[in-house]
């Protein structure tokens, strides 16, 4: 690569505008960095749950909080950086995750954790979005292609990766030891941004942001959350399930509201007449949700002594098939969904998505680890199918300048999507393996009765999902590399490839 012409820019070429090796590098490797940190975490709550003593149903927060803080900041992030600077949010973020991760491993309680990670959500969600402006502004042309087919593969690698680092780093250091690693990879980032990135805006964008939208946000969805995961507990009928349920109805109402009357929405309501957008934004809410839900049961399950007594790291490896066939396999859907459309595409992984969860209701205690394969291989297919297509459906519908508002729709749908349904499926595992310990089962029984009972869930979640898919009809054009990156990130972002270049 050519020296940098400007900060963050580097030389002109045939191909467009190439991004300086500054911008590339911070852009990627925090992108890495979050995705694993991301993933990683499910792996290491039995470890903290031991280390701490606390239970996993609080720490669950942990997981559910820093996708919740995800879904409410990971557009507000991006209006931020348009405003007042992309590089300038960038940083913070990287500060952000900083502390967050030093105040997760020096916790001492379950509280800190829990609010180290809702810290990091924010941070994380931050990361992602400016990253990606950052990368996208200081390119073009085909040069631009390149750098953002080299952000998603390092963010599929970092989702892929992160429940084998995570092992890998309990094994060797402690559970802490995962966060240290990130502070200091994220710290290095920081003087390497202001060093080689240039600082941009948008012009073109009104100085607003929509805060109270983003306040409401997360006013509808921490009391859903906290309904799901406690209603199983309290009975569904029960006035705190019924009062939380209703706070999230007037705090929607509330947003509707908000979204109509400021200049900058969070959320374009006008969008969502759009019938092949609500759809793949469904689709990615279950796709997002699903695979966030069971990478939190696997986690407990494989790792309990009662059933399979895996030690973290090789419950990282019993893991890797399921995210690695993911993102191995969706950029080869890419030329398939061009072929056969969209609709055909979609439809047929949520049939295998389904079959794959429906032969997961049938796990009795003596499963081994190999009963697991074969229904964790058809999840993995059917998500690969359905990923990636409703990806690129979510940015194509709709006009140019709609592009950013879509896929962060489409954003904010996955962290929805794994927020709700790992609370969902957390709380009917913990709900009745409680009950069957109550009515005097053993604890291999009682834990394969609350698997089984959650993958129940996540089958009629996929199930239902088949007939929604009919509607994301669309037959996306020839692809080209980005969007086999686009496809491989779309487990956790949406690349707004439309946007991108000018090539296309």
């Amino acid at each position: 690569m050519t020296g940098d012409t400007g900060r963050g820019v580097g030389a002109p070429t045939d191909g467009g505008i190439r991004p300086g090796a500054g911008v590339l590098t911070a852009a990627c490797v925090s992108t890495l960095v979050v995705n694993a940190n991301t993933s990683a975490v499910s792996i290491l709550l039995p470890s903290i749950s031991s280390d701490l003593d606390v239970p996993v149903d609080v720490l669950q927060w942990a997981v559910t909080g820093y996708l919740l803080v995800g879904a409410a900041v990971i557009v507000t992030s991006g209006a931020l950086g348009d405003v007042f600077g992309r590089r300038r949010i960038f940083v913070a973020g990287l500060l952000l995750f900083v502390v967050s991760c030093a105040l997760i491993a020096l916790a001492r309680g379950g509280t800190l954790v829990v609010v180290g990670r809702l810290i990091q959500g924010a941070a994380g969600a931050t990361i992602l979005a400016c990253g990606l402006s950052l990368l996208s502004v200081a390119s073009s042309g085909a040069a631009q292609m390149r750098a953002v087919t080299l952000w998603g593969a390092a963010a599929a690698a970092g989702a892929a990766g992160g429940p084998v680092i995570g092992g890998v780093l309990n094994e060797l250091t402690g559970w802490q030891g995962l966060f240290w690693i990130d502070a200091v990879v994220a710290a290095a980032c920081i003087p390497l941004t202001l060093r080689a990135v240039a600082e941009s805006r948008d012009p073109n964008r009104p100085p607003t942001i929509d805060l109270a939208g983003t306040v409401l946000i997360a006013c509808v969805l921490v009391p859903f959350v906290f309904a799901m995961t406690e209603g199983p507990g309290w009975g569904w009928f029960s006035l705190p399930t019924l009062l939380c349920l209703g706070l999230t109805v007037l705090a929607g109402f509330g947003f509707v509201a908000v979204e109509q009357r400021v200049s900058s929405p969070l959320v374009d309501l006008r969008l969502l007449r759009n019938v092949a957008l609500v759809a793949s934004t469904w689709v990615i809410f279950v796709g997002a949700g699903v695979i966030a839900a069971l990478s939190f049961l696997l986690s407990l399950y494989f790792q309990d002594p009662s059933t399979l007594g895996f030690s973290s790291l090789t419950a990282g490896l019993a893991m890797l098939p399921l995210a690695a066939v993911v993102i191995v396999l969706a950029p080869l859907v890419t030329p398939l969904a061009h072929r056969f459309g969209t609709r055909n595409a979609v439809l047929g992984g949520f049939v295998v998505l389904s079959t794959g969860f429906a032969l997961l209701v049938l796990v009795t205690p003596s499963w081994p680890y190999t009963r697991f394969l074969i229904p964790l291989l058809c999840i993995a297919a059917g998500l690969s199918l359905t990923n990636g297509p409703a990806s690129s459906v979510a940015t194509s519908c709709v006009t140019a300048e709609q592009v950013g508002q879509a896929s962060g729709i489409s954003n904010m749908a996955r962290y929805v999507g794994g927020a709700v349904m790992t609370a969902v499926a957390a709380g009917v595992y913990g709900s009745v393996i409680a009950g069957r310990t109550a009515d005097g089962a053993d604890r291999a029984d009682a834990l394969a009765a609350g698997f089984s009972a959650a993958a129940v869930v996540l089958t009629v979640f996929s199930a239902v999902s088949i007939v929604l898919a009919v509607f994301a009809a669309h037959r996306p054009p020839r692809p080209h590399a980005v969007d086999y990156a686009a496809a491989a990130a779309s487990t956790s972002h949406t690349i707004p490839v439309p946007e991108l270049g000018s090539t296309r």
